[in-house]
């Protein structure tokens, strides 16, 4: 079974269109998210895995030593550098990796778009198994408790979650959860306004803004020993 429910062709054109015209300024969010924020979780000599990278905007900004991408999207192998191994696969099937290889995987806005919860327990299987012990799982995603109506806006969203769904998920598989937030980042940078990036700086410095204005929740856990 493949995690996808859509075919190659349809993910390359769902995306496609959807972010037609805002790669730029995507890479520039990123490339904040990154520097200011994400980078405090990831080795800078590791080995990182971008789980649904789509077209590599985290994976490209951040500092590693070794850098995976994982998407079934074939738009995936043309827009990720030479410094990125894609790995085009079913996520919930076995990964082409080798057990405890893995620094950090970080995956944003990509577990709703699995088609139901088993297909979800199947991939943090692998996340567990690929990654080392102390190795973390960061997980960036829309909070269907933030977004009751709005979640379904996407042709492509199946799975609702929350951080506690979630962070459940995580814990009866050994993994202890460090950080827990139901509010984090606004929703969606796919469509609207493209705000000034000062605007993004100030707010990761301002965490009480988070619970007014977040719509994804982030979750990071370590893989026990």
């Amino acid at each position: 079974m493949n995690a996808s429910p859509h075919s190659t062709q349809e993910l390359s054109t769902i995306y496609g269109e959807r972010f037609s015209g805002r790669e730029a300024y995507r890479l520039s969010v990123w490339e904040i998210l990154c520097r200011e924020f994400f980078q405090q979780w990831v080795p800078r000599e590791g080995a990182v895995l971008d789980l649904g990278c789509g077209y590599g905007e985290f994976i490209r900004k951040i500092e590693a030593g070794r850098k995976f991408g994982m998407d079934l999207n074939p738009m995936s192998a043309s827009k990720l550098p030479k410094d990125v191994q894609l790995l085009a696969q079913d996520c919930s099937a076995a990964w082409q990796m080798p057990d405890a290889s893995l620094d950090v995987v970080f995956t944003s806005n990509f577990f709703e778009h699995l088609p139901d919860k088993p297909a979800l327990g199947r991939t943090l299987d692998q996340v567990q198994r690929c990654l080392k012990p102390g190795g973390r799982l960061i997980a960036l995603g829309p909070n269907i408790k933030r977004l009751p109506g709005a979640y379904w806006d996407f042709w492509d969203h199946y799975l609702p979650l929350t951080e506690r769904s979630l962070r459940e998920a995580l814990e009866i598989r050994g993994f202890k959860v460090e950080v827990c937030l139901e509010s984090f980042l606004p929703y969606t940078m796919s469509e609207g306004v493209q705000h000034p990036l000062f605007l993004l700086r100030a707010y990761l410095r301002l965490p009480f803004a988070w619970r007014f204005f977040g719509r994804q929740f982030l979750v990071v856990a370590s893989r026990n020993a």
